[in-house]
């Protein structure tokens, strides 16, 4: 396990192409200059002790010895040993509306991304809490198991998109229905929460029924609606198709809504709450209130701890790396020359 406690020094490394580009431009200059003057063969008879490798040979090393400077600033770190932390959280899964619906522009960017926004948001407010990921649209799909890395988790969000589940609709009872049998664990008490976003569409008359069946078994539902009542038409360049927009089965271009009645009913059905998506602060202070208001469950957890500065090792290479940078001359090294690897002498002969 490691960390890296300055990541922003990782912009230093796009110095390297620049400089590669650079020596690779010096030597076309020289070249190109060389050719002006005289014959090129006649050039390197008039230098025999000048190698044409070794130039490459030392941007090598500096070029490495910078990577290695550069990685030192970044400060790798490595833990040393596994110990167990005891933890107090909730367990949370996000389930978030992927149909075609969700594509529409009526909130920017459009429904979706806007949705994985707010999901970026609220793990980043989250403390010692288990999360997962459910997507969801004519069923339900298992996106990300339930785990403490946010990290991966945000990654896992920014890949969701209307073509990973080829059923449309909006089965909402099916996310519900995933959560509360994959997700929770109906014998632990650990206080479980689930988060539903939304445009609340094309839903299926059982939502409500199984928000019932949830808060049965002790999940709160919060639903979040994402979208504007006026609504908005839903184009198709996301999924490869251009310009176009979708279509009924007369040709009318489709306007889609935001129904908030349905979402709050869902809601209210498990005791949670209703939040109106299109505006991030009031997302992540009323989630906030509903997580300060549910009660924390204490859990075991393993991880890496005694994280140790590993940033001397690159640094020492670097500098060694340069010492030795020094002593590479542009001369042809007499050993290496005997060795003839690449038979220059006989072509010099020829």
């Amino acid at each position: 396990m490691y960390e890296l406690e300055e990541k922003g020094y990782f912009y230093l490394l796009l110095l390297l192409p620049i400089l590669v580009t650079l020596f690779l431009y010096v030597q076309y200059w020289k070249q190109k200059k060389q050719k002006e003057f005289g014959d090129l063969d006649l050039i390197k008879k008039l230098s025999p002790e000048r190698s044409v490798f070794k130039p490459a040979l030392k941007i090598g090393v500096f070029i490495l010895a910078l990577a290695c400077l550069i990685i030192a600033l970044v400060n790798p770190k490595m833990g040393t040993k596994i110990e167990t932390v005891r933890r107090q959280g909730i367990d949370i899964v996000f389930a978030v509306d992927v149909s075609k619906s969700m594509l529409a522009e009526d909130v920017a960017p459009n429904r979706l991304e806007k949705s994985k926004q707010l999901v970026t948001q609220l793990i980043n407010q989250l403390g010692s809490d288990k999360i997962g990921i459910i997507a969801y649209s004519g069923s339900a799909f298992p996106v990300l198991p339930m785990t403490s890395d946010y990290s991966v988790a945000k990654m896992f969000m920014q890949g969701m998109n209307p073509g990973i589940i080829s059923s449309q609709g909006t089965s909402i009872d099916q996310a519900i229905n995933l959560a509360s049998e994959k997700y929770f664990d109906k014998k632990d008490k650990t206080s479980k929460l689930l988060i539903i976003i939304s445009d609340g569409e094309d839903h299926s008359d059982n939502a409500t029924d199984a928000a019932e069946d949830a808060q049965k078994v002790g999940i709160k539902i919060v639903t979040i609606g994402v979208g504007t009542e006026n609504g908005g038409t839903i184009p198709l360049k996301s999924m490869g198709k251009g310009n176009e927009l979708q279509k009924d089965q007369d040709g009318n271009e489709v306007v889609t809504k935001r129904n908030m009645e349905v979402l709050d009913k869902i809601a209210k059905s498990s005791n949670g709450i209703y939040i109106d998506g299109n505006n991030t602060k009031v997302v992540l202070e009323n989630v906030k209130k509903v997580l300060d208001n549910t009660q924390k469950s204490e859990f075991e957890s393993t991880q890496m701890a005694d994280f140790k500065s590993q940033f001397q090792w690159f640094l020492g290479l670097g500098f060694m790396l340069l010492f030795i940078d020094i002593f590479f001359l542009e001369r042809k090294t007499k050993w290496i020359k005997k060795l003839d690897l690449f038979n220059e002498e006989k072509l010099n002969k020829s």
